[in-house]
């Protein structure tokens, strides 16, 4: 074929084939995405979140908005009903967070039953790890 035909030349693609995009938008913020890029000043952002996290931040707020609101003896039915409504939301986190701590319960026993099955040093050595730990007052 001659070069100068090569636009009459018809083109077929078939799946997977033909030409390829792709995205590359690599990951600079590895161990938390809570950050976005333009929420204000990254660096203060980062460093507040260090102080504390969303979650923490926005639990106190929380705490403080509903023993507030309780205290007010004349909100409107709007506001009764947004304050019964965070109620809600504070109790569904509160089950969130107690069933993520039993279950790291349950998988920590699983683990430990595993290592006192096989037994051995390693079950030795981590009984003398873990007594020290449980032998102290819980807080």
């Amino acid at each position: 074929m001659y070069p100068w035909l090569i636009f009459w030349a018809p083109q077929v693609h078939f799946p997977w084939s033909g030409n390829v995009s792709q995205d590359i938008d690599p990951t600079t913020h590895w161990f938390s995405q809570m950050i976005q890029p333009g929420a204000g000043d990254a660096r203060i952002e980062q460093k507040a979140f260090a102080v504390a996290s969303y979650g923490k931040q926005l639990g106190q707020l929380t705490e403080v908005l509903i023993a507030v609101a309780e205290q007010s003896p004349d909100l409107s039915p709007e506001a009764r009903k947004a304050l019964d409504s965070l109620r809600h939301i504070r109790a569904e986190i509160e089950n969130i967070k107690q069933d993520e701590y039993q279950h790291s319960v349950a998988r920590l026993v699983e683990e430990v039953q595993a290592v006192q099955n096989r037994g051995g040093a390693e079950y030795q050595k981590l009984t003398q790890m873990l007594l020290p730990v449980l032998g102290r007052s819980a807080p």
